[in-house]
């Protein structure tokens, strides 16, 4: 028995029953305070860890809550140029491009056609959406399909989503036979019906007290202008007649409009919302450059003030210092006479000295000029800039030899850039024909087999044939080659041993499609060999000091 015990045992039962219930309170703190994460990312008692701010809350508090203001910030730096303009455009030129094309891909044996049926009906519905896809589709009458689509990547980017309705014109216009119109909206118009109904006495403490958060009678819940009923399911959007922040004079009130999330007669979507979230219950995207606002801001900062700081030492101005009177020039010739404001006092003419080039100043009496070394621009301007863009890119999911188009380095370095770049690049190309493309293709299928134009049996009234006659891929632009010959020779090989087709090495080298390029050699071989004999071409060619004709047809 050791001292404690030997103690316990000769004081009163109920100090004996304090202690151990101290004791096992002792126990139990040091239990949850000081075991697992809590010695290092969830210690509370590290200097490293004091004063973090790691507050979160759910996915509306934490995103919905703050989606207007990172929109407003994502789009001033879009428009302000620089890193993030470049990323954004490095995705619109490779995951669209031009546009993603309709590949149309039967299951010849479900539905049981041959594989020429097949064949026929792909070529005829893609000529078929061809006809409308180049036709003005969206409500301003300015865009086709492959314009829209690049509409709606950008909102995502920027905005963290973007949304396009689905409406039905009252009759064919033009060369167009189809009614299916798309309207692509802004993001910010998808809020709620009244922000006053969103009023929050725990907001209020923070700020205005207002949230996009809306609690409805039957227990559902609208959240930044989404509705879901009482399970979260989303049912409907709010869409407002025009931006709820525009300050352009116009006489209709501000209004909304509650659009079902989807047609209850056919199953298809009536807002074509793409979003891409990244935690459960979330009904709002966040912009793509999110997480890298702040760095780019801060880099924006500093590259323009390298730049005022080489446009100043850049500059040869002289200061003249007189004890006399004051000369009644006070700016040289950099300044024209008429422009020069003349009677000024001291104070003014403080104000009135300028740097520029070949500027001549000349100072009052007891007045004396000095100067600053700010060393701009700093040497390690670059590899600073190099440093940030790196960091960047990691949280773009983009290599920064991408995000710069910097490729100095090896050709397997480089290639690994690209492929890494590219890896990005296919998913997000995936996702938007999924969520975008595809929706829109079967849409537009539903019209022109429900008018007729398309024969699809059982596409109406049975999901299974609906399901296999809507398949298809969306082919886009290819990645490029830094070495072309090194590429090629890589796809014969895959494809000699089986490792692939030659349908996925043309979309993947060329971004075209295998079958049309056979078509058009076959054809092509076909008018080669029925070209009459050409007249007898000479080649001079150097043999043995001697020079020898020869005639090619």
């Amino acid at each position: 028995m050791n001292f404690i015990d030997k103690t316990i045992a000769f004081v009163s039962p109920q100090r004996a029953l304090k202690r151990e219930a101290a004791r096992a309170k002792l126990s139990i703190m040091r239990q949850f305070t000081n075991s697992g994460y809590s010695h290092s990312g969830a210690s509370r008692k590290k200097k490293s860890m004091q004063g973090w701010d790691s507050t979160s809350r759910s996915p509306q508090e934490d995103i919905g809550n703050n989606v207007q203001l990172l929109r407003e910030r994502s789009r001033d730096l879009y428009m302000s140029g620089g890193i993030a303009a470049g990323a954004i455009k490095k995705n619109q030129s490779n995951v669209l491009g031009s546009g993603l094309s309709l590949k149309s891909q039967l299951n010849h044996r479900m539905l049981g056609i041959t594989p020429e049926a097949a064949k026929e009906w792909e070529e005829k519905t893609e000529f078929e959406f061809e006809l409308w896809a180049t036709s003005k589709v969206d409500n301003t009458g300015l865009k086709d399909f492959y314009d829209s689509q690049r509409i709606m990547l950008t909102g995502w980017l920027l905005n963290g989503d973007s949304l396009s309705v689905t409406k039905y014109v009252d009759r064919p216009t033009g060369l167009n036979p189809y009614r299916l119109r798309l309207h692509l909206l802004e993001a910010d118009r998808l809020c709620n019906p009244d922000r006053f109904n969103g009023y929050s006495p725990v907001f209020a403490a923070f700020g205005d007290g207002y949230t996009e958060y809306v609690d409805l009678t039957n227990g559902g819940t609208i959240q930044n202008g989404v509705e879901t009923d009482e399970s979260g399911k989303v049912v409907a959007y709010w869409i407002s007649n025009k931006h709820p922040n525009s300050f352009l004079p116009t006489r209709k009130p501000i209004d909304w409009a509650r659009v079902a999330a989807h047609n209850p007669v056919s199953g298809l979507p009536n807002v074509m919302f793409i979003m891409d979230a990244e935690r459960a219950e979330q009904y709002r995207g966040v912009p793509y450059l999110a997480p890298v606002i702040e760095q780019v801001k801060q880099m924006n900062r500093y590259a323009e003030a390298e730049i005022a700081a080489a446009i100043i030492n850049s500059f040869f101005t002289a200061f003249i210092t007189v004890d006399g009177p004051k000369n009644e020039m006070p700016l040289g010739q950099s300044i024209a006479d008429e422009d020069q404001v003349q009677g000024l006092s001291p104070e003014d003419r403080l104000a009135s000295y300028e740097m520029g080039p070949g500027t001549i100043n000349v100072l009052g009496e007891g007045e004396s000029v000095d100067f600053g070394d700010p060393k701009h621009p700093v040497s390690g301007f670059d590899s600073f800039t190099k440093a940030m863009a790196q960091l960047a890119g990691s949280s773009l999911d983009m290599p920064y030899e991408v995000l710069l188009s910097v490729f100095n380095s090896s050709y397997s370095a480089s290639r690994a850039a690209l492929l890494q770049a590219w890896r990005a690049f296919r998913d997000r190309r995936d996702w938007f024909a999924h969520d975008f493309c595809q929706p829109v293709y079967e849409t537009w299928l539903f019209e022109a087999v429900a008018t007729g134009r398309i024969k699809a049996p059982g596409f109406l009234n049975d999901p299974i044939k609906r399901k296999l006659w809507s398949q298809a891929l969306w082919v886009g632009p290819s990645p490029g080659q830094i070495d072309p010959i090194k590429e090629v020779d890589a796809a014969i090989k895959r494809i000699d041993r089986g490792f692939s087709t030659h349908e996925k090495e043309t979309s993947e080298l060329t971004g075209m499609d295998w079958d049309s390029n056979i078509e058009v050699l076959r054809r092509e071989r076909e008018m080669l060999n029925n070209l009459p004999p050409g007249p007898a071409q000479t080649v001079t060619t150097a043999r043995g000091g001697e020079e020898t004709n020869a005639n090619q047809d």
